[in-house]
């Protein structure tokens, strides 16, 4: 990855603008959540990774950034219980791996269901009844084949998600990120990824980081030089008891993306499972400080 140096990349504001344009126009709904949520759909960002790396600066994650990437390195191992999530620092999950969630579902404690997003990035079910490893056959297609136009990975079971009366889902929560499309254009890695719903103060900023890693991590394995970034959310939204902290964003002045970059060790990895959150190093974040407190919604 060839960064522009930090005084000479333009100062982004795409997070911030997707921040308001929701605030000022999204239309109220409710949630089996609880809290209303402004909602807008089909929200888009693009990121030149020569630019600087999608980090966001209207706050600080510079205690976080790391964490994310951790997330997805279990995901795409298989990880589907809390304690697999745990050993790639993943303390978070428990509200979604609670008794009632996990017995109604008739899954063990602490598991998250073979419908989660490990389950189906590599251990996808086969006609055969076997399983299908998505990001492995990821990198050996776009090895083998670059040009191809069908470079993708979903998170999706459609049988694990079904929902109504007298079915039941094998998740504790459908997945809302993953869906990722991979070109290359001019020589460049470009990756799309799409989301299905996204929680833009809190959770959306995670997903930029995690999936912009990825791309560096498909360039370390392919040899092909990482390009671009796009992020697209189809039900964007900000909960009602986020507003005052969304607001406390959008009063900062947009500032330049960080660099991040694979370490000496990174540079090693030769499989995609290899990867781990401490291959990832940053430079160049001056973010405007902690926002703390921002509510989550189990």
């Amino acid at each position: 990855m060839h960064y522009r140096p930090y005084d000479q990349r333009v100062p982004d504001s795409q997070y911030r603008q997707m921040l308001d344009r929701i605030a000022a126009g999204g239309i109220s709904v409710p949630t089996r959540q609880g809290p209303q949520a402004l909602t807008l759909m089909q929200q888009a960002m693009r990121f030149e990774l020569a630019n600087g790396f999608p980090v966001i600066t209207e706050r600080s994650l510079k205690s976080f950034w790391r964490k994310p990437i951790g997330e997805l390195c279990a995901f795409i191992n298989g990880a589907t219980t809390l304690d697999e999530l745990a050993a790639f620092g993943c303390d978070w999950w428990d509200p979604w791996a609670t008794e009632a969630k996990t017995s109604a579902r008739g899954l063990p404690p602490g598991h998250l269901g073979p419908g989660s997003y490990g389950g189906a990035f590599r251990h996808f079910p086969t006609s055969d009844g076997g399983e299908f490893d998505q990001f492995q056959h990821l990198v050996e297609q776009l090895t083998e084949l670059p040009a191809d136009r069908t470079h993708f990975v979903s998170p999706w079971i459609p049988q694990y998600q079904i929902r109504g009366t007298g079915k039941t889902p094998q998740t504790t929560i459908s997945p809302c990120h993953g869906w990722v499309h991979v070109r290359v254009l001019g020589g460049g890695l470009h990756l799309h990824m799409f989301q299905r719903s996204g929680d833009v103060p809190v959770g959306v900023p995670s997903n930029m980081v995690q999936y912009a890693a990825l791309l560096l991590m498909l360039e370390q394995l392919t040899g092909i030089p990482a390009a671009a970034y796009y992020h697209t959310i189809s039900d964007a939204h900000i909960y009602a008891d986020q507003l005052d902290h969304v607001r406390a964003m959008l009063g900062r002045e947009e500032r330049r993306l960080p660099t991040v970059f694979l370490n000496e060790d990174g540079q090693k990895v030769a499989d995609i499972h290899d990867f781990r959150a401490e291959h990832f190093e940053i430079a160049d974040y001056h973010p405007h400080p902690f926002i703390g407190g921002i509510p989550v919604a189990p």
